[in-house]
């Protein structure tokens, strides 16, 4: 059935508030295998031949779960099969498909589509599972006529249309349909980053658009925030400081970023700038690695885990850094983990909490909690980790 006929035959009246979905099957695929997105069937394919499994679907039954039982009443209008309709059944949902796409085939052209098609009832909110990719796909169907909330899935995920968490979506759509003045819609940047540049290890950013975008600071995300000048000396001095107190014998997986590229630099190591590395007695153990070269490495090694905050989203794991996959952190453990971060990069959170969303309920109560965040030269500081 085409989507015009999907439309009129399943229309009724309707008086309560109508949210649309839209999962991206592929999104976040490319992560834990190091492909930093899944943009291109050929990306796709190389994710899959490295053992790649699907995550979007799950990612968004955990967010749908939230707001399945919700005292307010709501219709769901979703695209079939994978692109939404499996992950609301399995929520406990009945949703109205109004996209049909070949199954096993979804893509750009499927989410636009399907965004297109929910506009025109119309829908008071437009939810997706998946990445930067998928938002940029859902704002050019919508434009800005259609409130959007992202259901982080992805590995890009800079943009300020996401919950920081797939429950904490969820959340933030139960006081959207209750109409709560928490969940006020605001203005939020669509950032996409060149996957092809970032396997070339450089950054290529760039504001795509603004999405309207319901908000609470606790629930969603900002754009992500860049350091700045007044930091570069503290920050160089601490990551000497933590280049020079590694362990002979002890393998250092050190995370992306610039603020991980400086503890490269303090041990006069070549850095990938967007990927992980790691680092063994001085020396370059491996770079560039997945999760599963990772695991290969901390064979045989006690292993310690370095990494930085992701400014403005305040991510410590789960954003641009799924090779550090919760298995890899269990085998660690919490105590092995030293986090970098300016001062000011903490500040700009206004309070907000430190966010980890691993994909696994178990090594993201691991680490919550206050853990203490390095941030000079002697100079440390308790920051609350939440999920």
């Amino acid at each position: 059935m085409s989507t015009a006929n999907l439309l009129t035959a399943t229309r009724a009246p309707w008086t309560g508030k109508t949210l649309g979905l839209v999962v991206n099957p592929f999104a976040g695929m490319g992560g834990g295998v190091g492909l930093k997105g899944t943009d291109g069937s050929d990306i796709l394919e190389e994710a899959r031949r490295r053992g790649a499994q699907p995550l979007s679907g799950e990612r968004a039954v955990r967010a749908l779960t939230r707001f399945a039982k919700s005292a307010t009443s709501f219709r769901l209008l979703t695209g079939s099969d994978d692109m939404g309709e499996n992950a609301a059944r399995a929520a406990g949902l009945e949703p109205i498909v109004v996209h049909r796409s070949t199954l096993g085939a979804s893509g750009p052209a499927d989410t636009r589509a399907a965004a297109a098609a929910m506009a025109l009832w119309p829908v008071d909110l437009l939810i997706f599972a998946g990445g930067d990719g998928t938002a940029r796909d859902i704002l050019d169907a919508v434009d800005d006529r259609v409130p959007m909330l992202g259901i982080p899935a992805g590995v890009k995920m800079y943009s300020a249309v996401f919950g920081t968490t797939p429950e904490n979506a969820g959340n933030l759509v139960s006081l959207f349909l209750e109409g709560s003045p928490a969940a006020r819609v605001r203005e939020a940047e669509v950032m996409d980053l060149d996957e092809a540049a970032m396997r070339e290890d450089r950054l290529s950013a760039h504001l795509y658009g603004y999405a309207r975008s319901p908000y609470e600071r606790f629930l969603a995300q900002n754009a992500k925030a860049g350091s700045g000048f007044g930091e570069d000396a503290a920050l160089d001095a601490v990551c000497r400081r933590v280049a020079a107190g590694m362990r002979p014998g002890c393998l250092y997986i050190v995370g992306p970023g610039t603020t991980m590229r400086r503890v490269m630099v303090a041990l006069g190591l070549p850095a990938t700038l967007l990927g992980v590395d790691a680092v063994l007695d001085g020396r370059l153990a491996g770079a560039d690695l997945n999760e599963r070269a990772l695991l290969g490495l901390m064979e045989g090694h006690e292993a310690r885990i370095v990494v930085g905050v992701l400014g403005g989203h305040g991510s410590l794991f789960g954003r641009g850094n799924q090779q550090i996959s919760a298995e890899v952190i269990r085998r660690t453990g919490r105590d092995r983990i030293t986090v970098i971060s300016s001062i000011e990069k903490l500040i700009a959170l206004g309070g907000a909490p430190l966010h980890v969303d691993t994909g696994n309920e178990e090594i993201n109560a691991l680490l919550s909690g206050y853990i203490r965040v390095e941030t000079g030269p002697g100079r440390s500081t308790p920051f609350l980790v939440t999920t």
